[in-house]
């Protein structure tokens, strides 16, 4: 069963967001402070996290840093949950690997509906694909590990979608709506700019092979199809 921990400091919201999501089925666990919500999460490996940014003592951001830094809790979906609704708020998040951003007032029915979306897409992306290998390029997408030239690269869970996501439709273009549809589940709007935030840093991580995923100016990106 698919279980959901919400670290958030305002008990109302806790108990709020946890009404809610026991009603549509899901165990909740909770923290009030960053601290705890990190050791439950690497203690109790739940299905996703709810994180506010702004906790006492440790902050979101640190919280969601720690996680996806970590290969244990690297791949736990994390919703940020905060009143911050700045678009530089929104970029920081998705850059610490965040992979959907909800700001207060939320409705709790939509909040339910984006859990359910981020799961959902964990469960059934690629899943007919256990192993990926193009070049020094080898992905196993179910055990969730990637090496670039036998030497091991830590991805996190969106940054792993979306290169599968270019790696399956090598050579051809994928426009940023089609890959924020594919990858994070559902389009949004305006968010356009999450996707270069992402390719940028999968770039990064990739190395010299990050060179294969090529940008179609006004249109979108591409895995070069040749690599293969």
């Amino acid at each position: 069963m698919n279980s959901v921990l919400i670290v958030e400091d305002e008990k109302d919201i806790v108990d709020l967001v946890e009404y809610h999501l026991r009603q549509a089925g899901f165990p909740v666990i909770s923290a009030l402070d960053g601290s705890s919500g990190l050791e439950e999460a690497r203690r109790k490996h739940p299905s996703l996290v709810i994180l506010d940014l702004m906790l006492p003592g440790m902050n979101g951001k640190d919280v969601c840093r720690s996680l996806k830094s970590n290969p244990l809790t690297g791949h736990i979906p994390v919703l940020m949950l905060t009143a911050r609704a700045e678009e530089v708020d929104r970029i920081i998040g998705f850059e610490l690997g965040a992979d959907d951003y909800v700001t207060k007032p939320f409705s709790p029915r939509e909040l339910v509906l984006r859990v359910r979306a981020i799961l959902r897409r964990g469960e059934t992306d690629h899943e007919s694909q256990r192993f990926i290998q193009i070049g020094d390029l080898l992905m196993d997408v179910e055990g969730h590990h990637v090496s670039v030239n036998k030497m091991p690269i830590h991805l996190t869970s969106i940054e792993l979608k979306l290169l599968v996501e270019l790696v399956s439709k090598r050579g051809r273009v994928q426009t940023r709506t089609t890959l924020l549809d594919r990858v994070w589940g559902y389009t949004y709007e305006g968010y356009e700019r999450t996707v270069d935030t992402h390719i940028r840093r999968l770039r990064e991580k990739l190395g010299d092979l990050g060179e294969n995923i090529e940008t179609l100016r006004g249109v979108g990106y591409r895995f070069r199809a040749e690599t293969e």
